[in-house]
């Protein structure tokens, strides 16, 4: 067998497994209460025109996002924003909704990082939290060069 045949042969098991991590992701219990809540958001008349005005209140604040705090509804419409969001927090289904979307993200991330650290402890596995906690241009120690 040429080197080429074998590492086709490897990858070829690599991608099952991975296929088959995917299937056990989609039956986890993280991405059943993620769906569930999912559902039950649209399915609720109330949200959908929370998230329709939601929708449109965004769209007016990045219009005054382009002059940013010079803009003169530029905190009016940064305020709206966030009153419709809090006033989305108050249903049990897009509170719910929001931890589950964490607790998926999270395992997702937690296993992204085992996957990584199985292949070399220096690789970097990006999150999805706005401040990072070191590294390159963080403020923290850089240990990349």
């Amino acid at each position: 067998m040429s080197v080429a045949e074998y590492n086709t042969v490897d990858m070829a098991e690599v991608l099952t497994n991975a296929y088959e991590l995917g299937d056990m992701i989609n039956q986890s219990a993280e991405v059943t209460d993620y769906l569930y809540w999912k559902d039950r958001i649209a399915a609720n008349p109330e949200i959908q025109s929370m998230i329709t005005k939601l929708e449109s209140k965004k769209e007016l604040f990045e219009e005054t996002q382009r002059f940013g705090h010079f803009h003169p509804n530029y905190h009016s419409a940064k305020d709206e924003v966030a009153k419709v969001e809090a006033e989305m927090e108050k249903f049990e289904e897009v509170a719910r909704f929001k931890l589950a979307e964490k607790a998926l993200d999270d395992m997702l991330h937690s296993m992204s990082e085992m996957i990584a650290y199985s292949v070399s402890d220096s690789i970097k596995v990006p999150g999805n939290d706005p401040l990072p906690k070191g590294g390159c241009g963080s403020g923290g120690k850089c240990s990349c060069g």
